[in-house]
């Protein structure tokens, strides 16, 4: 029974922002659990190693190297999903830029690149995921946000991340009250500080952790295999009664 709540063999599953970090870890995760990945990220390098890497442990990986804001590349990489698979029955939305910057220095290129990817990209992947879904008998949509997300911070200036997030939020209630009669269920997971490429230099930068790590009850960072089980068990049949959740993986710090 325990195996059965957690089997997706036969599904496919699409990541994006996969070649590194929470990505990569819950593609692994996914392949373990018997799903067919579909990998999205702009790194083509770094795309082709996690591929390797995930092929030479059995898993059936198909890559596309894109920048997800780039609608129409997006577009076409769905087209070929449907062409490929016919399909989709899991979608994790966890690609992501972060500028750390104080709210007067944000020009409205540097604002509109953080909505561009972490909030318009993911609408349109869940947007062409839809249909996609239906067509399989339902669906999982995970949206990776982030703690930012459900708080106003306060240890550095973030401003755009925390709108995106916060944006990317409510749309995932949004999607979930509007497609769960379609079968698409719809959460997101809101992590804490995770040390990835994405944010290492600054974690390991001098005092940021003697600054962080007192505001979480269970006193260490995060990490990626922290984030992907939680989005595994998101997209699972264990979570079948659970949509429109937003689930912190944080040691405690939104418990304040």
């Amino acid at each position: 029974m325990i195996d059965s709540l957690f089997d997706l063999s036969g599904k496919v599953a699409l990541i994006t922002g996969a070649a590194r970090g929470i990505g990569l870890e819950t593609a692994r995760l996914l392949a373990s659990a018997g799903a067919r990945l579909v990998l999205i990220d702009r790194d083509e390098d770094a795309l082709a190693d996690a591929c390797a890497d995930l092929s030479g442990q059995g898993a059936n990986v198909v890559p596309h190297a894109l920048d997800i804001s780039d609608m129409s590349a997006l577009s076409a990489c769905f087209d070929a999903v449907e062409a490929r698979f016919s399909r989709l029955d899991i979608l994790v939305n966890n690609a992501a830029v972060v500028q750390r910057r104080p709210a007067a220095e944000l020009t409205p290129e540097v604002w509109r690149q953080a909505m561009a990817v972490n909030l318009d990209a993911t609408f349109e992947c869940c947007r062409l995921s839809q249909p996609l879904m239906i067509r399989a008998g339902g669906g999982a949509i995970v949206n990776v946000a982030s703690i930012m997300a459900l708080s106003g911070g306060g240890f550095y200036p973030i401003a755009s991340y925390h709108a995106s997030k916060g944006g990317m939020v409510n749309l995932t209630r949004a999607l979930a009250m509007e497609w769960g009669r379609d079968g698409v269920r719809v959460n997101a997971i809101a992590p804490a500080w995770i040390k990835t490429d994405f944010n290492r230099a600054f974690l390991e930068s001098p005092g940021v952790a003697e600054k962080l790590l007192p505001a979480m009850p269970l006193g260490r960072f995060a990490t990626t295999l922290d984030a992907a089980a939680a989005a595994l068990y998101l997209v699972s049949p264990a979570s079948s009664m659970v949509t429109g959740h937003v689930l912190p993986v944080d040691g405690g710090y939104l418990a304040h």
